[in-house]
């Protein structure tokens, strides 16, 4: 990653963590800079609910069965806007599987890959991204745990790492 260049990133709030979670909400920013964030409907038989989750993110369920789009309808927008990209994650190990979650719902496979944003940093890069996560939130004036607020603050963290520290060629 050049320093002039910013890459697409991603992110995914859940109905809460372990096996049985499933995605919520997911949000992207491109490179270009354009983002995109929708509520995602839950299927008939994700169940899983987890109150603490929900003080985190501030969505009800209530609030996704009524505003949340159905998991082909997310899948097939998300294939449309970032087919053939790379697109980064700071949490990969949930992300990814939530994600897979939303395309076997939707009975299609993803057009980009998902990656972590650790691929991208070395080790005095990955100590650092948290806490320029949170300055870039504030210095967004964004509330956390939204995941297209989450995508931008992470995008704008791994940004200003490649201006100033060294990074990884590429993974």
């Amino acid at each position: 990653m050049a320093a002039h260049d910013k890459v697409s990133t991603l992110d995914i709030e859940a109905s809460g963590l372990g096996r049985h979670s499933y995605p919520i909400e997911v949000g992207y920013v491109r490179a270009d800079g354009s983002a995109y964030c929708t509520l995602i409907r839950p299927a008939t038989d994700w169940e899983h609910w987890d109150p603490s989750a929900e003080q985190l993110h501030g969505i009800t369920r209530d609030t996704l069965v009524r505003h949340g789009r159905a998991a082909g309808v997310v899948a097939r927008q998300l294939n449309d806007a970032l087919a053939g990209s790379t697109v980064y994650c700071d949490a990969w190990a949930h992300d990814f599987p939530w994600l897979a979650r939303l395309y076997d719902e939707a009975g299609l496979s993803p057009t980009f890959r998902l990656e972590s944003a650790a691929r991208l940093l070395d080790d005095a890069g990955l100590q650092a991204l948290p806490h320029l996560q949170r300055q870039a939130l504030t210095a967004m004036g964004l509330a956390r745990h939204r995941a297209s607020n989450d995508a931008r603050a992470l995008q704008q963290a791994l940004w200003s790492l490649a201006r100033g520290l060294p990074l990884h060629a590429g993974g």
